[in-house]
């Protein structure tokens, strides 16, 4: 089913550009249809991306939908190991991304070598990584997780120590919430990363009144600033029920079209930059994508089924352990 969640395009665009931007996902969305492609994006995707997705999430909302549909064709609009997860999910599926070269940098920073090398330094420690990571890391990891589960996940394992890869700053959110070990991988995404308290303390002062969302990637100084740390999806329902009318935002500024559009009458502000690599999905290259089968995901038959345990694994804790996709400024400061 086509659900369409916002209505306008960038602002900055001309208005001959709008209408061929209107037309060109007329036609994207006919095309998908005739052909029973089912179109995933995610949350840090442009807004006339999103018009032409079936379903808009974060990562274990889409990974979820990817493993439930029964369509044959899956698009998945968001970055290399988004696709590949999809894939390792339903591998009897056709998987297309629209840019191959769409690479999430963290995924890349703390490999399956980094893994085994932690792994030998820590042999009784359970490794989990999060899927934010290539297909071969997750290969060797015992369970994976998303920034919305991983808490949950991390207390699921039976080991007091932790290899946690590759985002160091979600291994530190982790760590205050559990009294397991945590070894982390010195990954980080360089979106969040770069968010600083001075930039946050900046916007404050412009908007005083508003709370600090911040995303679980965050770097620990900002996690202390926040009024509510939230995974993208989880951001989006503390936004609507809180009583607040304002936030900054502390996520990839892609994410603020999502809230405005599904939190209307509420005001939102980003201290966060733009993550290169999910940009690169453009209505063009998603057109191309579907008239020529081009940017299939493939990948070894052996190397998706070792990947696949970790992740069934973390898709079935997850239905059995309530994950908490927000956690308030008294629930950070209490910790333990």
């Amino acid at each position: 089913m086509f659900i369409t969640i916002v209505k306008a395009l960038s602002p900055d665009k001309s208005s001959q550009d709008l209408a061929e931007s209107q037309d060109l996902i007329r036609e994207i969305r006919d095309i998908a249809n005739r052909q029973g492609v089912f179109i995933l994006a995610h949350n840090y995707q442009p807004p006339e991306i999103y018009q032409i997705a079936d379903l808009i999430g974060d990562s274990l909302e889409l990974a979820r939908s990817a493993q439930e549909t029964d369509a044959d064709t899956i698009l998945f609009c968001g970055v290399d190991f988004m696709a590949d997860t999809a894939k390792i999910l339903n591998p009897d599926a056709k998987v297309l991304i629209p840019d191959p070269q769409a690479k999430c940098t963290m995924a890349h920073m703390a490999g399956e070598q980094a893994a085994l090398q932690l792994k030998n330094q820590y042999p009784d420690a359970k490794v989990v990584s999060y899927v934010n990571t290539t297909t071969a890391t997750k290969a060797v990891s015992d369970i994976c997780c998303t920034s919305a589960n991983a808490i949950e996940i991390v207390e699921s394992v039976d080991s007091d120590q932790v290899i946690f890869l590759p985002d160091r700053n979600l291994a530190a959110y982790v760590s205050r919430f559990t009294g397991k070990e945590i070894i982390p991988a010195p990954g980080y995404c360089y979106v969040h990363d770069e968010i600083t308290p001075q930039s946050v303390t900046a916007m404050q002062m412009l908007h005083p009144d508003a709370e600090i969302i911040a995303h679980p990637e965050c770097r620990p100084t900002i996690i202390d600033m926040a009024d509510a740390v939230c995974s993208t999806s989880g951001m989006t329902r503390y936004c609507r029920d809180t009583s607040a009318s304002s936030f900054i935002i502390g996520t990839e500024s892609g994410m603020l079209h999502r809230l405005r559009s599904e939190v209307p009458g509420k005001k939102f502000f980003s201290v966060a930059g733009v993550c290169e690599p999910m940009k690169r999905v453009t209505l063009e290259k998603i057109k191309k994508c579907l008239q020529t089968g081009s940017g299939e995901v493939l990948l070894e038959s052996k190397l998706m089924d070792a990947a696949r345990r970790p992740l069934q694994q973390m898709i079935e804790v997850s239905k059995s352990r309530q994950s908490r996709s927000c956690r308030t400024r008294d629930e950070i400061r209490k910790g333990l």
